[in-house]
């Protein structure tokens, strides 16, 4: 008897042992961290000491947005990220992949459910019925993984689309805080044609009363108004690039243009950080959302491996039932256990394995060529930023001639020293200066904002942050 019983424990620890070994799939390890320590020392160092000046030192932390230093902006990127609809399809995309993860998990457990059946037979010239009810009762034993690693490719997935919504959340804030940009950078460019076109209106008045005395000609007259009409043509371009921001701003917040306007922004709103907190190439995986839907993909794709390899084994499941039958036959039970393995299937399981391999190939591809081409994108801004600098300097020096040789002509002129062509030149080199100036000083601020786009903008657990309320963090 003692013998028998270690008989049966060494078979059932054998096969333990058997089963242990051969489970499918491969263990995911997450991709080792960015080997880069810099994204571009020339940019780097010539940021070290400028009016915006990167830190290494610290996190982004909090809502990005706020050290822009507008309340208004506040108040409607919080109405974005309430209203906006994208945000909202994201949210469902979660809840259904989480419903997923529960449908996979249920195959863990044994299932139950409910059987009848009736039917009729004859049998020595005479018919009788039957009827058959009762629970039945079903589990996998799940021997080589299956089922295990269809959870795991199932919440690598469920943790993708969370990675989708924040990246969602960190595009929808860069966007209002672009428009929002774009809307104020449009209105001071309208501010500034309006007043060179009062400017044009005295001149064309001060040349046709030169006219009438008789030390200004027709020629003269017919220039001024010809300046006039072209800086006339400056106005609907911009208007059309205010309205499309205010515009781009109400469907953003998930309304109509014609349901909501947001409130007209002014580059005085804005206050251009000085300190940029830019973090390490070796913490920007763990920063971006979009790197982490891209190693989700990459473990999700891993999942797939494994349960491509456990199509390969054999499938043990268990059964029972427990129920009535009758008329006369009273109740019926049975246990049994299946055993199923695939033998031929003409290649088709190995090639689904093979193929899950070469997933797993491309999705570790993609995640290397996103962390890369945001390597690029962080470059690529901090020298913008830095060029940025030198531009508005320049732009600064420029309108300042500008406005001196438009104020020495102005005087020439009235003093009959030099003809209205070298005022008419002048405003027009002010005209490009004063609005050269102001799109030099948005670029500092779009740049700015794509910066801390670039670098994740601490939208990584938005969607917890948002699923949790304010009182309760």
């Amino acid at each position: 008897m003692i013998r028998t019983l270690l008989l049966r424990r060494s078979a059932t620890l054998a096969v333990a042992a058997f089963l242990s070994a051969c489970t499918a799939g491969p263990d995911f390890e997450r991709p080792a961290s960015i080997a880069s320590q810099h994204y571009d020392l020339q940019a780097e160092q010539q940021l070290a000491g400028g009016t915006q000046r990167i830190s290494f030192a610290r996190r982004m932390d909090g809502d990005w947005w706020s050290s822009l230093g507008s309340a208004k902006l506040d108040g409607v990127m919080h109405q974005a990220i309430d209203g906006n609809l994208d945000l909202f399809a994201a949210d469902a995309t979660i809840a259904q992949a989480n419903e997923l993860v529960a449908v996979a998990r249920g195959g863990l457990r044994p299932q139950l459910d409910f059987g009848a059946q009736g039917g009729g037979q004859r049998a020595g010239g005479a018919t009788s019925g039957f009827y058959a009810v009762g629970p039945r009762v079903s589990f996998d034993f799940d021997l080589f993984g299956g089922t295990r690693w269809s959870i795991e490719e199932r919440a690598a997935l469920a943790d993708l689309q969370r990675h989708r919504f924040d990246a969602a959340w960190l595009t929808l804030t860069g966007d209002v805080a672009s428009q929002a940009m774009l809307l104020a950078s449009a209105r001071a460019q309208i501010d500034a044609v309006q007043a060179l076109l009062a400017d044009d209106r005295r001149n064309l008045e001060l040349v046709g009363r030169a006219h009438r005395y008789g030390s200004a000609t027709q020629v003269d007259v017919s220039l001024a108004a010809t300046q006039l009409a072209q800086d006339e043509t400056l106005l609907p371009p911009l208007a059309q690039q205010r309205d499309t921001a205010r515009h781009a701003l109400s469907v953003l917040a998930g309304r109509g243009p014609a349901d909501w306007m947001p409130p007209d922004f002014d580059l005085s709103d804005f206050t251009l950080p000085a300190e940029l907190p830019v973090s390490l190439p070796s913490e920007l995986a763990h920063d971006r959302p979009d790197i982490l839907q891209a190693e989700a993909e990459l473990h999700a794709a891993s999942g797939a491996i494994g349960v491509a390899t456990a199509d390969l084994y054999p499938h043990l499941q268990l059964s029972a039932s427990l129920g009535a039958a009758g008329p006369g036959i009273g109740s019926i039970w049975g246990v049994a256990a299946g055993l199923t393995g695939p033998i031929f299937h003409g290649g088709s399981l190995k090639a689904n394995r093979r193929a899950a391999v070469d997933g797993y190939k491309a999705s570790l591809a993609g995640y290397r060529q996103t962390i890369v081409r945001s390597l690029g994108q962080v470059a690529d801004l901090l020298q913008a930023i830095a060029h940025d600098a030198e531009e508005y300097a320049a732009q600064e020096r420029a309108l300042a001639a500008a406005e001196a040789n438009l104020r020495l002509n102005r005087a020439g002129f009235r003093a009959g020293e030099i003809g209205v062509l070298h005022v008419l030149d002048a405003e027009r080199a002010y005209q490009r200066a004063l609005l050269g100036r102001i799109r030099a000083r948005t670029a500092r601020y779009l740049d700015t904002v794509q910066l801390f786009v670039a670098l994740g903008g601490n939208a990584v657990g938005a969607h917890a942050r948002r699923a949790t309320p304010d009182d309760a963090r």
